[in-house]
């Protein structure tokens, strides 16, 4: 390997405060919200000798990615930084005993993105069209945000409204929590509000702690939501039952999605060969990265299923999601919480949608944006 080529000095880290409060409401679960920030979401710095600075993001503490560049340090230190699959697959294939799929791979998944963008500012080239081409240009966001009773939901749904959007996916909240009429109540209300013309999609939360429903009860569900043209159920089980997904997938008349909480490429073949789903869901900023995820979207499609990013995270995982559909052949969606600080707060220049309620790929050289220090630093705890 050349000496000319940027290598990799420094990584650094930077806890970001996210306050349910202001995301979703005072209640985020069963178990209830809180107005505290919590730290859920931490960006990386990586630094090369040529001057040239990526940013990653992770969905995991600053604690944990502290921990986790303390061991991986000896790993990528000096190494080549616009390698970024090698250098990542190193890391993976280096830490099977230590966080195979742990906070070590959200960490990983950090470092990733960033080395992307850091090939992306070196070559002067958008990540998409070094991930193999970009197919498109411009890709319709879904407003993503929690559940509520119906008065506050529908205020919720007006103010995305306003933003642009003509997508929106409600979840978490009460639904699921009190009574099969509440869930309706807010299914309705939300069609009602938003009309005809705009798609509506419904996450359970079935990853929450001690999730206490069952096979019949997401049939029935699923039932119900189709009855107001919802496109999509996400998380209606719990994140292990592949044979009930497979069976609720079999027996809905509305596409199944699930797949937020796995990490590591290897996690979702099973999904994918067994038909469990009709979307699957990966995290670029848990799963390993755009590396990982990417790979993942090629498996998908290889199996027809659409992979739909998960995005609950920030505007530098938003950045590696729009980047990762430019360059997949069949994508519709990405995820955009609205509203969210931690992602429009943190960019110099804020992620804007267009008449018909789409974002622009950004095609300027890395993940093609830049973020706001300031912004940043209001966020960082």
């Amino acid at each position: 390997m050349s000496s000319s080529l940027p290598r990799i000095t420094e990584i650094r880290s930077i806890g970001l405060g996210r306050g349910w409060s202001a995301e979703t409401g005072d209640n985020a679960g069963s178990t209830g919200g809180t107005t505290s920030a919590n730290n859920s979401d931490t960006l990386v710095e990586v630094h090369t000798d040529a001057g040239i600075v990526g940013y990653g993001s992770c969905y995991t503490t600053k604690d944990l990615v502290d921990g986790a560049l303390h061991f991986l340090r000896p790993m990528f230190i000096g190494e080549v930084a616009i390698e970024p699959e090698r250098v990542s697959e190193k890391m993976h294939q280096s830490t099977y005993w230590q966080g195979r799929g742990g906070s070590i791979t959200h960490t990983v998944s950090g470092i990733d993105i960033a080395l992307w963008d850091i090939l992306g500012k070196y070559t002067g080239q958008p990540v998409g069209r070094l991930l193999g081409g970009r197919y498109r240009d411009r890709i319709k966001p879904y407003g993503s945000l929690i559940f509520d009773e119906p008065g506050k939901l529908r205020a919720k749904l007006q103010e995305a409204m306003a933003r642009g959007f003509k997508a929106f996916k409600m979840g978490w909240g009460p639904f699921g929590r009190v009574s099969d009429e509440m869930d309706e109540l807010m299914v309705s209300t939300a069609r009602e509000t938003v009309g005809d013309e705009c798609e509506l999609m419904v996450d359970a939360g079935g990853s929450e702690q001690f999730w206490p429903h069952g096979l019949k009860w997401a049939l029935r569900t699923a039932d119900m939501l189709s009855d107001y043209g919802v496109v999509w159920f996400e998380e209606a089980l719990p994140p292990d039952d592949i044979d009930g997904f497979r069976q609720l997938r079999l027996g809905s008349s509305i596409l199944i999605s699930t797949g937020e909480v796995l990490t590591r490429r290897q996690s979702f073949i099973p999904w994918l060969e067994s038909g469990a789903v009709d979307l699957i869901q990966p995290d670029c900023t848990k799963v390993g990265g755009l590396s990982e995820a990417r790979r993942i979207g090629w498996m998908a499609y290889d199996h027809n299923i659409l992979m739909v990013p998960h995005g609950w995270n920030t505007a530098i995982g938003l950045a590696a999601d729009l980047q990762l559909v430019s360059a997949m052949p069949r994508a519709r969606w990405v995820e955009y919480i609205t509203p969210a600080p931690l992602i429009d707060d943190i960019v110099a220049t804020p992620f804007k949608l267009d008449e018909e309620g789409y974002l622009t790929i950004p095609d300027s050289p890395g993940l093609g944006i830049e973020l706001d220090p300031e912004g940043v630093k209001k966020q960082a705890i």
